[in-house]
């Protein structure tokens, strides 16, 4: 049974490789993700993925929002894929608490990304997360 961390890994992955392949679709991405069988692809992922991607207009509005130095089609999609996972469990999951949902974007960011995309990545969710805490 993957863990919550393994399930994001897995959904940030899909992602990913949707926004590469925006023609594909995403049971195409889903089933050519299980043949490389590299990570387990569990309905769990496949639910996260299909569910950022369902409402991908709204939190792209909020990444715009806390982007102040680059617009939403600026982002690399590695950044936005995760993101739109963390905004999404932020925003939508209520099993999931905002410090979890970034602390897993953080953690997902070092693995794939370059240190200037984490902080970016960081910087981006923790102003999101402030203007929640001060709004609630």
């Amino acid at each position: 049974m993957p863990t919550r961390h393994e399930i994001r890994e897995a959904a940030f992955v899909l992602s990913f490789e949707k926004l590469f392949r925006e023609e594909d679709s995403f049971d195409e991405i889903f089933d050519t993700a299980e043949s490389v069988d590299e990570f387990p692809i569990t309905d769990s992922a496949k639910k996260l993925v299909l569910n950022v991607f369902e409402k991908a207009e709204e939190i792209d509005a909020v990444i715009a929002k806390y982007s102040e130095k680059r617009s939403v089609e600026r982002i690399p999609k590695l950044n936005l894929a995760i993101l739109r996972i963390a905004i999404y469990e932020a925003l939508y999951d209520d099993k999931v608490p905002v410090n979890v949902a970034i602390s897993e974007a953080v953690l997902i960011a070092k693995a794939y990304a370059v240190d200037t995309d984490v902080s970016f990545i960081n910087g981006v969710l923790g102003a999101f997360s402030r203007n929640l805490t001060e709004n609630a």
